[in-house]
């Protein structure tokens, strides 16, 4: 076995640090322009106490939907009303001094706002729905970067700007 063969099958082995990790990222909506986020708690692995958008590891055999669907389950106990993948993108990133690699597939969700609330309170401190230009802050390190993938798709108007 090589040794990238042994890394895939240790089960200490770390997504993003050992190997690079699939994450799918979401920005969900309401149609109306305004964004769903949650801050941060102190027991998520980095960026404690920043406001993010929602996001999750690819389970072995899932498409990006279903990732996308289950993880909005767990987080925000909603169901997508429409799911829209923008781009792939590279996360390359130094944790606490540790260097890290994800592959970002990023999605712009619709959600029905009366649907959701915290479903992993132990990772999230506060929901709440904001206007796609009042942002709260701190946000997220990768946000904006990925925010300007979503925004054809979620800023009303944004395509003809």
């Amino acid at each position: 076995m090589t040794q990238d063969e042994q890394i895939y099958h240790n089960k200490d082995a770390k997504r993003g640090v050992d190997y690079i990790g699939v994450n799918c990222v979401f920005f969900c909506h309401d149609g109306q322009g305004n964004i769903l986020l949650h801050k941060r708690s102190s027991a998520c692995r980095d960026e404690q106490g920043r406001w993010d958008c929602g996001g999750g590891s690819m389970e072995f055999g899932e498409t990006f939907d279903e990732t996308v669907a289950r993880e909005i389950s767990e987080e925000y106990c909603a169901k997508p009303l429409e799911i829209v993948r923008t781009e792939a993108v590279n996360v390359l990133r130094n944790n606490n001094g540790v260097d890290t690699h994800w592959i970002a597939v990023v999605h712009a969700v619709k959600l029905d706002p009366a649907e959701t609330r915290i479903g992993e309170p132990a990772k999230m401190e506060e929901l709440g729905w904001f206007k796609y230009d009042e942002l709260p802050e701190p946000l997220h390190s990768m946000f904006l970067k990925h925010f300007d993938l979503v925004k054809p798709h979620i800023v009303p108007g944004y395509e003809n700007s």
